[in-house]
């Protein structure tokens, strides 16, 4: 080999290197914005949390309020709803009512107020919510107690911020 060849092999590789690692990052680059449109949108991410004032919201009364697109019912329980629902299984999907309500905050139940059987919202009666499409009835815990519902209200993630206000989400 001659020292050109050589020196045109060196120079063959640097730009083999060289337009390797540009292609690289304009490739990196084009991704980028198909990588961010998958982010959450603002307005989804606005609805990720709610906070909830409770001042105002008398024991036996119920405030609902929108999250995520869904009704919420925050159910603030007299003493003899909490005695009730301490005392009772659960219905049709036992669950133990420490898991339904936060530890020192008894009176408040949170639940997702969407029926699990088809999706309808039950209305709140004397003792509990009953979804009048299908017959499903639910206790003041949230617990499944006749119909077809497959499920319990579901609990929503939430924390007390203060003795008087939640954040959901």
């Amino acid at each position: 080999m001659t020292e050109n060849n050589v020196a045109d092999g060196g120079r063959r590789d640097f730009l083999l290197m060289a337009t390797s690692l540009v292609g690289g990052v304009g490739a990196a680059a084009a991704c980028v914005p198909f990588v961010a449109s998958m982010n959450p949108s603002s307005d989804a991410l606005a609805k990720a949390t709610t906070e909830v004032d409770l001042a105002g919201i008398e024991p036996g009364a119920i405030r609902t309020v929108p999250w995520q697109g869904k009704p919420v019912f925050i159910l603030r329980r007299t003493p003899e709803q909490i005695s009730a629902m301490a005392q009772s299984k659960g219905g049709l999907m036992p669950e133990d009512e420490g898991k339904r309500v936060q530890k020192g905050h008894e009176e408040w139940l949170v639940v997702v107020g969407v029926c699990t059987h088809m999706g309808c919202v039950p209305n709140k009666e004397e003792k509990g919510w009953t979804c009048h499409c299908h017959g499903s009835q639910y206790d003041d815990s949230g617990r499944v107690t006749r119909g077809p519902a497959p499920d319990n209200l579901p609990v929503p993630p939430y924390k007390f911020i203060s003795d008087s206000k939640i954040l959901i989400g």
